[in-house]
């Protein structure tokens, strides 16, 4: 069935007054700075933008149904009222004069309290930039200047608020004595020197330990992911600083210090007896209620103004827009599965969200002691709750495997309407083809209101190409690629999800591998299919998925860890693009890297040579470039074809990068601003530059 545009609620459009009637609320919104955005340039027809900074104030009532999913809501402090108080730190970019904007918000969720959103949108990056000294300008500005505003909101309990990190001000959980909650967890390391916080960097704030004596935890190592525990012994560990060794060891509770030092090579784990727990599941919350009174309230309880009202009684927001980066994507498909895309007054939040790079992981921030900053990947914290775990559709199906009937969006009253965009990287280390089949290999259905957008070639970051050809390896064993090249997809995309939310114009159909028509394989088979480059190792592994049993009172919406580490209770088939001769991807959105290809991209690696050599390097992606001649490829033994047997000479190549940009402008994947950037950077290219027909 055509997906049509919802009507514009009425309750934006006219008189709202002092406060939602709901328990869960804004307070007090408090502006603390306005400075002029872009030095108060005019950006398009909505002229100038301003910055807004301050903090929100909020309550929930902990007795109300819909919080009820919240862990240990009911163990957070309550004021006179018996509401939970919590705040946090909001970032506003809005035009001076809301009513020249187009009325609608893009709130873009900040990934580790750090605001990506705008930066992925920017093409070419400002890296790309500079790294080609290009005369071609970099444009952030397309979300303003398609008149929306932009806002951010800290909800991470355990990240300190900077002027550069949104963090949360949420509640601890105590127990009924009033003592704080304490429960073992478990924290994975890769790392060198002596010494390190507990969370395992110092960019987030740890989980203090209960009890100082290293007898009362275990701390082993392994050599691998799947290497076996040695215990390391009591007496050559402690809790403390020690950045000099065991001579310079300072006791704390938040720090952990290895006599011998931590070999970068091996995997440590270390589980002890936390305590301290945010209610972490409040960042959700946040999100909801301060996109919802931005939406829908024109005064908050203290009678301070709705920054996006257009009078003093009167709210202009038409839309709003949820969109999330990696981590964040993960977030939001947290966000609607628990329910928050409902607020109290049973009104929508969202209208649409773009959901980016996540696979089939939901970040799991709903968990006591809960850690979103870190994820499940073959090489790192494979088994940790920020994984994939069911369930994994949007459509509400059957999980074989969990035995599980479940969806994501399973309130059509209230859930948006969704694109979610992967890379080939998500499906190596994200579990990505289980959105499309299920453990056992069957297909399961998209729902209508779902696009699912597969972006062929491309690492967590990108891919490279037409601008720049990589060639350093940093920690993997072949050149890294990656100039966020994508940013031209999403940029189409927010022209074409506002034009499913607003006006009912349906979108690009979803472009992602299928069982079906065989573009998604076992690693095996996209082996064999792959050319055999010299001197390049195809993966043996990838990211496998087990259902993870952390204990009786974890579940889908999260809960408590007491299983440390989880059983492995059955494995889901995890399955991967299938590649062609030049080792592109038979299905997906080719960008012009991968369209008019200069090498072949993958959004896998290799570490460097060493110990744990055969494991996948993290979300990096790969580049291999071809040969410029036909000589060169014959004398090195490369199947794939030259360059000039692709395009003959520089304007061969110039030729092909036009025709992949119409294609791509044809399919709604790419703006045609964007195009002519493109081709510009193609003729400024050195691809072929001496060679001639």
């Amino acid at each position: 069935m055509r997906k049509t545009a919802r009507p514009v609620a009425v309750a934006a459009l006219v008189v709202v007054f002092a406060r939602m009637d709901a328990d869960a609320r804004v307070v007090r919104l408090v502006v603390e700075r306005t400075t002029p955005y872009a030095d108060g340039a005019a950006i398009g027809t909505p002229g100038p933008f301003e910055r807004l900074v301050g903090t929100v104030y909020m309550v929930v009532d902990p007795e109300d149904p819909v919080n009820a999913v919240i862990v240990n809501l009911d163990k957070a402090p309550r004021n006179a009222e018996g509401l939970v108080e919590f705040s946090a730190p909001f970032v506003i970019i809005k035009p001076v004069d809301v009513t020249r904007g187009n009325r609608k918000i893009l709130y873009g969720i900040n990934n580790r309290g750090n605001n990506i959103e705008i930066a992925f949108h920017a093409y070419p990056s400002p890296g790309l930039r500079a790294l080609l000294g290009s005369s071609i300008p970099t444009d952030d500005e397309i979300i303003f200047r398609l008149g929306y505003t932009f806002v951010d909101a800290g909800w991470a309990g355990d990240i300190t608020t900077s002027e550069t990190r949104l963090g949360a001000t949420l509640p601890l959980a105590s127990e009924r004595d009033g003592g704080a909650v304490v429960s073992r967890i478990r924290i994975e390391y890769s790392a060198s020197g002596y010494t390190l916080p507990l969370k395992g960097n110092s960019r987030f704030r740890s989980y203090e330990t209960a009890d100082t004596d290293p007898a009362s935890s275990n701390l082993t190592v392994r050599d691998g992911v799947k290497g076996r525990r040695v215990p390391i012994a009591p007496d050559r560990w402690a809790f403390g600083r020690c950045p000099d060794g065991r001579p310079s060891l300072e006791a704390t509770t938040t720090d952990l210090c290895l006599f011998d030092g931590f070999d970068p090579d091996r995997i440590y784990e270390l589980i002890y007896p936390a305590k301290g727990a945010w209610v972490m599941g409040l960042g959700y919350a946040v999100t909801r209620d301060l996109a919802s009174f931005l939406r829908y309230a024109a005064v908050d309880d203290a009678g301070n103004p709705n920054p996006l009202a257009e009078s003093e009684t009167t709210v202009g927001v038409r839309r709003a827009y949820g969109f999330g980066i990696s981590s964040t994507g993960m977030y939001l498909r947290d966000f609607l599965y628990l329910g928050f895309n409902e607020d109290e007054s049973a009104r929508q939040v969202f209208d649409a969200v773009r959901i980016m790079i996540p696979g089939t992981h939901r970040l799991m921030a709903n968990v006591e002691f809960s850690d979103p900053n870190v994820y499940s990947r073959q090489d790192q914290h494979a088994d940790f709750t920020s994984s994939s775990y069911p369930p994994l559709t949007y459509a509400v199906t059957f999980d074989p495997i969990s035995g599980l009937r479940d969806g994501i969006l399973k309130r059509p009253r209230t859930d948006p309407l969704v694109f979610q965009v992967d890379t080939a990287n998500e499906f190596w280390q994200m579990h990505a083809s289980l959105n499309v089949h299920d453990g056992r290999g069957a297909p399961v259905p998209i729902p209508d209101t779902v696009r699912l957008y597969y972006i062929a070639n491309h690492s967590h970051v990108g891919a490279s190409g037409v601008a720049a050809r990589p060639t350093d390896t940093g920690t993997c064993a072949y050149p890294v690629n990656g100039n966020r090249s994508y940013a031209t997809v999403l940029r189409a995309l927010i022209v074409a999800l506002d034009a499913w939310a607003d006006g009912g114009v349906e979108p690009p159909p979803s472009v992602y591998p299928d069982v079906r028509n065989g573009t998604l394989v076992r690693v095996g088979e996209a082996a064999s299919a792959f050319p055999a480059i010299p001197g390049v190792t195809f993966p043996t592994i990838l990211n496998e998925l087990d259902l993870l049993d952390f204990g009786p009172a974890f579940g889908p919406t999260g809960g408590y860890v007491t299983a440390l580490p989880p059983l492995r209770r059955g494995r889901y088939q995890v399955l991967v693009p299938k590649p062609d001769p030049d080792g592109i991807d038979e299905v997906g959105i080719r960008t012009v890297d991968v369209a008019a290809p200069v090498g072949t991209n993958t959004g896998w690696n290799l570490r460097a040579p060493g110990p744990r050599g055969m494991d996948l390097c993290g979300l990096s992606g790969a580049f291999f470039p071809f040969a410029e001649t036909r000589a060169d490829r014959v004398a090195s033994g490369d199947p794939r074809r030259s360059l000039q047997e692709r395009y003959g000479d520089h304007a061969g190549f110039v030729a092909a990068v036009e025709r992949a940009t119409a294609d791509l402008l044809a399919q709604r994947f790419l703006l045609a601003e964007d195009a002519e950037v493109i081709i510009g950077l193609a003729k400024e290219s050195d691809v072929l530059a001496g060679s001639s027909r």
